[in-house]
């Protein structure tokens, strides 16, 4: 880490928490104390930081409220497309968020940003009234346990959830070890061993009506065993793998659908007529019968015939609704 990046670093800790102790700034910027003292030296003496020890709050923090917005840091130069590149990061991050969750954080990266961007011609507040990003699939409902899931994660810590599973609605309280969390299709998943069912889990996150955090250490699941269970089966829906989908799309929805990527091993081929051949392993298949059925009369399933029983029993559902 450059010195300029390092004092850039001790403003943004102390502006997004207001005061913070000595160690935390050794540890998290891997700096010994008199480093740390020559940078607050030349915080205060060359960019007028007004950066006070409190020692009843027990950590350093700005004398005067908001002071740190007001600090002027040089020594990061971007072209305009690395700008630009940098405030289209940032907005779409800011716009995942669609339940709020990251707004603290969010805000004080992108006060540095427009403060990076003062003296460019690219206009962040430009940039970001030009783009929309729309969550077609985000569930709207307060995750409220987000925070206490993270910090379980960074600590490494067993959780206690109550759940609620929407499919066999029923609320369960279980414990888990926490290994990851996933956004996906617009919304956000927990993936974590769970205690109770002695297995690998996917909790969507809106699911988890509280979540506390536990001493114990939480079990360590290796990363090949993480893949296997959650990689290479479709979806959320995860599990080992113990089938394999194989789907052909007439001609016309081939081009749309050869240009996605439904799973990370998938094959893919066309047929002399141009119909699009799409196989793919899978475990549980809820999820992948309602991608199928988005696609109407363009997709037919060639096999397995467990799985196309179930894409044709549901059409037939479908069709009873409209038998008048």
């Amino acid at each position: 880490m450059g010195d300029m990046e390092r004092l850039h670093r001790i403003k943004y800790m102390i502006q997004s928490r207001g005061c913070v102790p000595i160690d935390d700034f050794l540890h998290t910027l891997e700096i010994s104390k008199a480093t740390f003292k020559r940078d607050l030296e030349y915080l205060r003496d060359r960019m007028n930081a007004s950066i006070v020890h409190d020692r009843s709050m027990g950590g350093y923090r700005f004398d005067k409220p908001n002071h740190g917005a007001k600090i002027e840091l040089p020594g990061l130069w971007f072209s305009e497309k690395e700008a630009t590149a940098l405030v289209l990061m940032q907005h779409l991050l800011a716009n995942l968020d669609t339940d709020g969750l990251l707004s603290p954080h969010i805000s004080p990266l992108m006060d540095i940003v427009d403060g990076l961007l003062g003296q460019s011609k690219v206009s962040a507040k430009e940039l970001r009234k030009r783009i929309k990003v729309f969550g077609m699939s985000a569930r709207k409902k307060n995750l409220e346990n987000f925070e206490e899931v993270g910090v379980s994660l960074l600590k490494r810590q067993r959780l206690h959830l109550k759940y609620y599973a929407k499919g066999k609605n029923e609320t369960t309280e279980r414990e888990v070890s926490p290994q990851r969390i996933i956004f996906y299709r617009d919304n956000w998943y927990l993936d974590a061993y769970c205690h109770l069912r002695k297995g690998l889990r996917s909790f969507a996150m809106d699911g988890i009506l509280s979540a506390h955090l536990l001493t114990d250490k939480a079990d360590e699941i290796p990363e090949k065993q993480l893949h296997e269970n959650f990689a290479e089966s479709y979806g959320i829906f995860s599990g080992k793998a113990t089938q394999r989908a194989k789907l052909r799309f007439t001609p016309e929805k081939a081009r749309w659908v050869s240009a996605e990527t439904w799973h990370g091993q998938q094959v893919a081929s066309f047929d002399k007529d141009g119909s699009y051949l799409l196989e793919f392993d899978y475990n549980q298949d809820p999820e992948l019968v309602m991608e199928i059925m988005k696609h109407g009369d363009g997709v037919e399933v060639v096999g397995p015939a467990s799985l196309k029983t179930k894409v044709r029993a549901e059409l037939e559902k479908a069709l009873k609704n409209y038998a008048s």
